[in-house]
């Protein structure tokens, strides 16, 4: 049921700091798309969960991913004939899917508050909801969804890892360490949590510590396109020029068409472009 698990930053060094710490804040950018998007086509996750069954269910659900707006009209019209909670989810993720988050975020998380389904079941919908408000831009409403899907499953490491992602969007990077901490403690193995944690200290400016959990998460994953961005970032800060270029074009190999391989670009034309023209 996941959406896009990707993580963030960017930055350079000394005079180019000022004007890259605003990439370097870009967690929504590397993980959901941003607003301009607004109108495309979304990615939706991966395995949606089911809150019905049915073919009529799965016939829609499968319509998602190459004819969004056709799974749209049918949903509406299986939930005029008492399609039920399975059309209302479908219509949800076919809203998500036109290109429509925050539309798509407040049927979510009606849906999950109203649902006769199980714990987990309606915990998946809220971080379901929680992803499109982040793709919609609204870190502090996708806080809330995913604190209400942990109320449900308060083990679930995707869960923790997507509150912390909102709550590294508004700027509570000590929040979102405490919730990464807890979801390595429950996976170790997590490369995005390692990055998504070793961006949150760098922001709060240990970058000792940023540069260790880097470390573990390429250690986790060797060719993680993010966490390869991340750790040219830290190692620009820290002086090293030619292994941030080493690492952003790496990541930019990895990862061609992606949000990752944008900002990669962007900091090595930065790079590129020398102190006094940034």
């Amino acid at each position: 049921m996941r959406a896009v698990k990707t993580p963030r930053p960017l930055l350079l060094g000394a005079c180019a700091a000022a004007l890259l710490i605003v990439l370097g804040t870009a967690w929504l950018l590397l993980i959901r798309p941003s607003l301009e998007q607004a109108g495309e086509v979304l990615p939706l996750p991966p395995e949606p969960v089911r809150l019905a069954e049915g073919e009529e269910y799965e016939r829609c659900l499968a319509a998602l991913r190459t004819d969004p707006r056709g799974a749209l009209a049918m949903a509406d019209a299986w939930e005029a004939t008492g399609g039920g909670e399975g059309a209302r989810h479908c219509g949800a993720l076919a809203v998500l899917g036109i290109g429509e988050p925050a539309q798509a975020a407040e049927r979510l998380e009606t849906l999950a508050s109203r649902s006769r389904g199980s714990g987990p079941a309606r915990a998946a919908v809220f971080a379901q909801a929680a992803q499109a408000w982040l793709m919609a831009g609204q870190a502090g409403r996708a806080f809330a969804a995913a604190t209400m899907a942990l109320t449900l499953a308060p083990t679930d490491v995707d869960l923790l890892v997507d509150r912390a992602v909102a709550l590294g969007n508004l700027g509570r990077y000590n929040e979102a360490i405490e919730d990464l901490n807890r979801a390595l403690g429950l996976d170790p193995d997590r490369a995005d949590a390692w990055v998504f944690r070793a961006a949150s200290w760098r922001h709060l400016e240990q970058v000792d510590q940023a540069e260790r959990d880097i470390a573990r998460a390429l250690d986790a994953d060797a060719d993680n396109a993010e966490a390869l961005l991340e750790r040219g970032i830290i190692r620009q800060l820290k002086g090293d020029t030619m292994g941030a270029r080493a690492d952003w074009e790496r990541a930019v190999t990895l990862a061609p068409d992606s949000a990752t391989a944008d900002l990669a670009l962007q900091n090595l034309a930065l790079n590129e472009a020398g102190p006094l023209r940034r």
